[in-house]
């Protein structure tokens, strides 16, 4: 699977954790923000190399800049994983910061 290909992955929106989780194959995948006010910034992306290549980190960040949109906030990409899906994805540009 690409990293571009569509999943009907679930995934889970740790708020208390400021994160958005999925575990594959046993590995915990991630994508950590930080929130100021109603500015989230999306500073890492992690998915371990032995689940990598599935789409999971596009997933991940997919699910954190719809939450954000319809939370209103704005969005602070400081991990380069997601400033790279932004830019391949200019239907979330009005939500960077």
């Amino acid at each position: 699977m690409s990293s571009e290909a569509s999943s009907s992955r679930a995934i889970r929106h740790e708020e208390a954790a400021r994160r958005f989780t999925w575990t594959e194959d046993g590995q915990l995948c991630v994508l950590d923000y930080t929130l100021e006010g109603a500015v989230a910034s999306f500073t890492h992306t992690g998915v371990p190399a032995p689940v990598g290549g599935r789409g999971i980190a596009a997933d991940l960040v997919r699910a954190g800049l719809d939450t954000a949109r319809a939370r209103g906030w704005r969005v602070r990409p400081l991990c380069s994983y997601v400033v790279a899906y932004v830019k391949r994805h200019p239907e979330y540009q009005d939500l960077v910061e």
